[in-house]
Parts: structure tokens; sequence; C-alpha cells
């Protein structure tokens, strides 16, 4: 009876124990989702690097997958909604194949064939994460397109040459009617080293959004760009893909710059006006009869476009305000304000703006007016100064300038010039000398006392210049700056030290409060990794610049809950922001610039998170706490997806 009892007992243990183990499997099963679960020893050794948390935030989040769908669904619809609005802009794109027209019906001009069948609709994300980088090539390519370019060439190859960018202009500009009968115009665009992919763009947004019968021709002048075989590979290209006898490739055999390059390629212009574009560009729809219209109204009227942005790292195009251009006693160009007494009504959104001065990259003039006030002072080199000497010239001697509101210009905004001038001279203050010392008379001195160091540098033979204003029977630069631009004041140079420092510190908080009071946050969540029950969050306090990410368990705590904005940044606890950094991203100031504050995901689950300016995603090498946030190409196996654990918005 005994050993009965003994065998009883032994046999109710083992299967005890059996049913805890099994319990047990399947519990853990469940926890980890058929996901990596990371065990004692690699918690203990991760947590020597990680700085501590504070106690009492020390709150773990257990993350169950199928409660989170339920219990986050309607903060998830309502970044779907969002995203939408945000993503508007499409842009219909095409392949980039050299023989893109070879098969198609020659019934019609072969730069108006196709132009739907083959395209794409691709709306705002989709656009940028055509810069991911997946292969070390398309890092080649990224590097040393913004080395020799200056913008994003990979995005820029991979969209295409034709895609339908928003119409920007206000909505009463559909409502304008245009004569028929509007003068012929020549498109001019120079360029230099430009980038194959944005200049064929800029050619055929021109053919596709140019009414046939106002479009005399395209004159394409290359100013002795270095590479040899691009003229013969572009002049291949126009024969067999375009077949229009309106595209004209002019080549100039030695560097000329900007200035005597345009002057050229007028010179075998034959259209009624002339319309002098930059080769990085693309016009938006209806954009050429607005300013027709108000040439053939008086043919001493220049007119520019309002210059829409398109962003140099990820192609979008995004509307500009109205704005008029000015100029500081430095002779540098900026953009003004236009009072707000200009805009009172609708129809003041669409009416010509007089404007002191212009940009000079995009305007249109009549051919023989052009001549006439004596084309461009063609003892400037290379670029620089030439904006603001035509527009003086245009004003001084009896013409007017202004902005016309309904059309509408796209242009890739470098962030520095990448190109000089061929012997490194300092071009702008030498064309800057010329125009002051012709156009300026007394308040030469307004820009010596901003830039005396130019006082007594050479600025070449300017009597022509000087002849030309003669005969012109120009007004002085008095009555320009008292009837044109009043609003420029005296400059100012000496300043209290202590003063200026009060100054620059009240402007510096007042940016701040600015920048965080318009900024619009949208949405509040957890950046956790598919797969895992860990999330991104800071190496050091949430306050600190420079600190390094770090996964750790999901916790709502202010080191992992991040903020993104309407500017696409992401910023840990509304203080600082997601920068890409190098290869650790890192913490560092807002600035709202975009660039390696940008960053895109498509959805809010098992989504890379892409920075558009890196060209990179968000990766770690292992899955474990304690592993450290890196940089990697979108494709490699260190790159990883993360779902957007959403917090409503307090």
């Amino acid at each position: 009876m005994m050993v009965s009892i003994r065998y009883k007992s032994f046999f109710l243990g083992i299967i005890l124990t059996s049913l805890t183990w099994a319990v047990i499997l399947y519990l853990s099963s469940k926890l980890n989702n058929n996901q990596l679960f990371h065990g004692i020893n690699s918690e203990k050794n991760a947590k020597w690097r990680l700085r501590p948390r504070i106690d009492n935030m020390h709150r773990i989040a257990q993350v169950d997958t199928l409660g989170l769908e339920s219990k986050e669904q309607r903060l998830k619809n309502n970044f779907i909604i969002k995203k939408k609005n945000l993503d508007r802009e499409t842009n219909l794109i095409d392949g980039n194949d050299f023989d893109y027209d070879s098969r198609v019906s020659k019934t019609t001009p072969k730069y108006k064939q196709d132009n739907d069948q083959k395209a794409k609709l691709l709306n705002s994300s989709d656009l940028v994460h055509l810069g991911m980088i997946n292969s070390p090539h398309d890092q080649r390519i990224k590097d040393e397109g913004y080395k020799k370019h200056a913008f994003n060439l990979l995005i820029s190859d991979r969209l295409g040459y034709r895609r339908l960018v928003p119409y920007t202009p206000h909505p009463l500009c559909k409502n304008q009617i245009y004569s028929p009968n509007l003068p012929k115009a020549s498109i001019i665009i120079c360029f230099y080293n430009e980038a194959w992919s944005t200049l064929l763009r800029m050619v055929y947004s021109v053919l596709d959004r140019t009414p046939d019968h106002l479009l005399h021709e395209i004159i394409l002048v290359d100013d002795c760009s270095d590479d040899e075989k691009f003229r013969e590979k572009l002049k291949f290209f126009i024969h067999t893909n375009l077949g229009s006898e309106k595209v004209k490739l002019l080549r100039i055999q030695n560097r000329a710059g900007l200035m005597r390059a345009r002057v050229f390629g007028a010179q075998h212009a034959s259209g009624e006006v002339l319309v002098f574009l930059d080769s990085h560009c693309e016009v938006n729809e209806v954009w050429l009869e607005p300013l027709l219209k108000r040439i053939q109204q008086n043919h001493t009227t220049v007119v520019c476009p309002i210059i829409d942005i398109i962003n140099a790292d990820t192609f979008e195009y995004v509307s500009s305000p109205i704005v008029r251009g000015g100029f500081n006693w430095g002779l540098h160009f900026k953009w003004d304000s236009v009072h707000p007494n200009q805009l009172r009504s609708k129809d003041d959104f669409i009416k010509p703006i007089e404007s002191p001065t212009m940009a000079g990259g995009l305007f249109a003039i009549n051919k023989h007016y052009f001549h006439k006030l004596g084309e461009y002072d063609q003892g400037m080199d290379i670029w620089g100064g030439e904006n603001l000497e035509i527009s003086f010239r245009i004003w001084m001697c009896g013409g007017s300038l202004e902005i016309i509101p309904c059309s509408r210009v796209g242009h890739v905004f470098r962030r520095r010039r990448p190109y000089g001038s061929p012997e490194g001279e300092d071009t702008l203050t030498y064309n800057s000398l010329r125009v002051a010392h012709v156009w300026m008379d007394e308040y030469i001195e307004n820009f010596f006392k901003v830039r005396p160091d130019a006082r007594d540098k050479k600025y070449g033979d300017v009597s022509s210049r000087v002849e030309l204003r003669k005969n012109l029977k120009c007004k002085s630069f008095d009555w320009y700056m008292t009837s044109i631009y009043p609003e420029l004041g005296p400059p100012q140079i000496k300043t209290n030290l202590s003063a200026k420092k009060a100054s620059l510190a009240k402007f510096k908080k007042s940016v701040k409060e600015w920048k965080y009071a318009t900024a619009e946050i949208l949405f509040r969540y957890q950046i956790q990794l598919t797969g895992t029950d860990l999330c991104i969050e800071s190496e050091d306090d949430v306050t600190t610049k420079g600190s390094l990410l770090i996964l750790q368990k999901c916790a709502s705590i202010k080191r992992q809950l991040w903020y993104e904005t309407a500017k696409h940044d992401v910023r840990l606890a509304q203080l600082l922001c997601l920068d890409a950094g190098e290869q650790f991203p890192r913490l560092s100031k807002c600035h709202e610039m975009g660039g390696s504050q940008d960053w895109r995901h498509a959805d809010t689950v098992n989504s890379p998170i892409y920075n558009t300016a890196a060209g990179l995603c968000l990766g770690c090498h292992r899955a474990v706490a304690g592993e450290y946030i890196l940089l990697s190409i979108c494709s490699q196996s260190e790159s990883r997806k993360w779902n957007l654990l959403f917090h409503p918005l307090p």
C-alpha cells in the first residue's frame, strides 16, 4: 500500500511538472509572437552601457500586437487621413529609355506622343522614396551628384523626364482668358555642366505645357560644358526622341558666363518675346500666357513668374508665396514681402505686382526692347550682379518690372553654386562694382560702407555702359530709391556691441518661440522595432544635444515619445530633433529646413524610416536592448522596419 501511494505521488508529480512546462512554453510563445526574445544574459550585458532611467518613469509597457491593433486603430486612421492631405502632390513620371518614342506613331510631334500611356502616378511619399540608397552604386551617384550639381542626382535620374507638378497659382487664374493672338516666344536656356535628367525634364516641361502656337523655339545654349560627349549625346537625343525643329542646340567654344551666353542665345532667337529660364527648372500649367499677355499690353514691361521651390534633396515641388524682389547695400538680391494693402481682395492675388528687382534666372522681355535696352553688360564675368544691373536699367530707363502671380515656374534651389569662375576670381564683387559705378551715382558710398574692401578693386572698363545710360536718357538712382524702392534705408554699420548682443539674443529667443509656436504637431508615437518589444530612445537625457539613440524595452517615458510635425521632422519630447548626422543619427536642435531632419515612412506598421538627405534608413546591427541606432543602406540587413505605437496628443 505504501509503495502504491509512493508511485502515485511520483506519477502525479511528473504530470504536474509536464503541465507546468507546457503552460510556460505556451505563454512564452504567445508573448514573443514568433519573434526573438532576449534572455537575462543579454539584458545584463546591455545595461552597463545605458544611462540610468528615472525610477518613477520606469514603467515597462508590455506590447501585445493584437491588443495594440484594436486600441490604436483610431489613431492610425487619423494618421492615414492626415498623411493623405500632406501627400496631395502627385508626380507623373516615365522611364529614361533613350529610345522612348521610337516605337510611337508619327502622326503627332514626337514630344507630345505617349505622354500618359507609360506614366505612373506617384504621391509625395513615393517621390521621396525614390531617393532610397539600395547599393554602393546608388551611394556613389548621390555623392557625385551633390558634389557636381549640389542636388540629389539619384532622385532626379529616377524621376524621369516628365512628371505632373501640382497646380500652384491662385484658383482665380483658371478663369483668365487669353487671346489666341499672343506673341510667339523663344525660350532661351543656358547651361554649364547641367545634369542630364534635370535638363531634359526642363525641356519636356516646356514642350508639354506650352501651347504649340505660342512656342516659337527652345534654344539650348551650352556654355562650353566640360564633358565633350555631352553635346553629341544631347544632339542625338533631340534628333531621335524629340524630332522637333523647335528645339535648337548651340554651343559656345570658350566659357562665356551667363550674361554673354544669354546674349548669344538672344542673337540667334527669332521669336517676338524672349523668355530666359535656368536649366534646372520645371514650368507649371498655363505658365507662358500670363507673361505674354502683359508684354503684349506694354512692350516695355519686363515680367517674371512666381518662382516655386523644387527641393534640392527630394525634388518635391512646393508652392511659393507672392513676394517681390529687393536688395541690400552689399548688392545682394533678397526677397521682400508684398505690402498687405496690395493683397486685400482675392482679385489682388492674380494682379501684376511691381518689383524693384528680379531674381534674374527667369523672366520674359520683348526681343526688340531687350536689344534697345542694352541686352546684358557683357563686361561682366560668369555670374553675379547681372540681375540687379538689368533691374536698375529697366526702371531708370523708362521700363517697368513686374511679378505675374498666375505664371509659376519651379526652380531647384541649391544650397551652393556648384561651379566657380575658370581662374577662381571673385566675379560677384567684380560685377557688383560695375553695377555700382554705372548706375548708383552718389549712393555708391552706401555700397562701400558695407564693402570697404571693394573700394580699390578693379572692375574693368565701363565707359560703354555709361554711354548707354546717357543715350537712353535714364533717370537718377536717387529717383529709383525715392520712387521704386523707398523701403531700403541707409546702411547700419556701427552698433554698440552690448546692444548688438542683446538684440541678437532677443532675436534668437523670438525665433525659437516662433518655431515652436508654428510647428504643427501631427502625431505622437513610440518607434518600435518590428518583431520585438524594443523601442528607440535617447541614450542621454531628452535635453542633451548630440545624444545617440539606442534600443530599449518599450516604455511610456519621455525618452521614447516622438512628435512628428508637418515639416516632417521628428522631435523627442517636443525638444530636440532626430538628425541623420553621419553614420549614427543623434539629437540636434530643430531647424525646420528639411534635409538631415526630414524623415519619411510609408506606413505605421512594418515600415522603414528613411531620411531624405542621407538617402538611408534607420537600422541596427542586432535586435537587442542597448544596441545603437545607425543609418544603413535601405536594402541591407542592418536596415530595419518599424512600428509606430501611437499615443493621443496632449
